[in-house]
């Protein structure tokens, strides 16, 4: 097996507990202010296998509590699960984290690991320290994130006064420095405006696309996974339930598709005469003007049939196709499960 083909990130079997204390108190434990102490086992992360190859961007999803900052601060060695096996960069991460440090990245949204009263120059030139890399490294790497971030205009001010966005840019800067192989991401753009958020993804997109940087993604915002992952992985109540290409989710689970057209009346009859005398299996979802939005089942109707049926109904002069936005596909795996989300092709059975 090739570099290329070997997992840089294993899985096997990966579980974490946690015991929650309870009180259980009868009449007599409440008279006399006593009560007995238990505990309920939570399971954050149950039984999860996968496998990441080098260079893949992988985007980690699931709803609040579904168990992925668990499995990240497992993956970096910062939590030892109750069962399984991982390994990163041919380490297990848990026993070898000094090891470990040198070579993956990692970024936490709603956290930093730069020095909130030091100006970001100073936290970025004592990192140097933390990795022990050369000086002339250092200044490589560093001119390049300058450049890369745009920087230059916020090095020299205390990191407690920096924006969200470019406090984001220095903690990512500062988990580059060493080159690490593997960059792990919790919600890196949590709170961002638009132009910001663009920036990062972006520079996440150069650098996997440059240097081969291997991502792990875990993110509510879709439209980071839309432009970033080409792979999905989702968990929910603590068990794998999907792996797969955002393609194939789209296959899958993105049964209901829309047909826009433009027709050459643009009277109402005409748009009622269309509603109906078109297929059951789609129906008119708005109109506009000449245009008309119709959305259709693909596992019972495709595009060139409801097309087909549509310009014997009426004249049109333009069409598109829209297909399922990835923000309601996830939306209905998160509220149904995977056994409750819509699939195409009769493929009901979870990854």
């Amino acid at each position: 097996m090739s570099d290329t083909e070997r997992p840089i990130i294993e899985a096997n079997g990966l579980s974490r507990y946690f015991t929650v204390n309870r009180r259980r108190a009868g009449m007599l434990g409440a008279i006399r202010g006593l009560a007995d102490r238990g505990g309920t086992e939570v399971r954050a992360v149950d039984d999860v296998t996968f496998s990441v190859r080098p260079g893949e961007v992988v985007g980690y999803l699931g709803p609040n509590g579904a168990g992925k900052s668990t499995t990240i601060k497992m993956m970096t060695g910062i939590l030892v699960p109750s069962s399984g096996t991982a390994s990163v960069a041919g380490l297990t991460p848990w026993a070898d984290r000094r090891a470990l440090a040198s070579r993956i990245g990692v970024v936490f949204g709603q956290r930093t690991q730069l020095w909130w009263d030091l100006p970001l120059i100073d936290s970025l030139e004592l990192l140097r320290h933390v990795y022990r890399i050369s000086r002339d490294r250092h200044a490589r790497m560093l001119g390049e994130m300058r450049a890369v971030l745009d920087l230059d205009g916020f090095l020299d001010t205390p990191v407690r006064q920096l924006s969200l966005g470019q406090r984001m840019r220095g903690d990512l800067a500062a988990a580059m420095l060493h080159e690490p192989p593997i960059l792990y991401l919790d919600e890196p753009t949590i709170g961002l405006d638009v132009v910001a958020k663009s920036r990062i993804r972006d520079f996440l997109a150069e650098l996997n696309r440059e240097r081969g940087v291997t991502v792990m993604l875990t993110t509510h915002d879709l439209s980071d996974v839309e432009r970033l992952c080409s792979r999905l992985i989702i968990i929910d109540g603590g068990r794998l339930i999907f792996d797969g290409t955002l393609t194939e989710i789209k296959r899958r689970f993105g049964a209901f598709r829309t047909l826009v057209v433009d027709l050459e009346e643009a009277d109402g009859p005409a748009v009622e005469r269309l509603g109906a005398m078109l297929p059951a299996a789609a129906t008119i979802e708005r109109s506009g003007g000449p245009r008309v939005w119709i959305r259709f089942d693909s596992r019972l109707l495709s595009a060139a049939e409801l097309t087909s049926a549509v310009v014997t109904i009426q004249p049109i002069s333009d069409l598109t196709i829209e297909e399922p936005a990835i923000e309601e596909i996830v939306r209905v795996i998160y509220e149904h499960g995977i056994d409750g989300a819509p699939a195409t092709s009769g493929d009901r059975e979870a990854s």
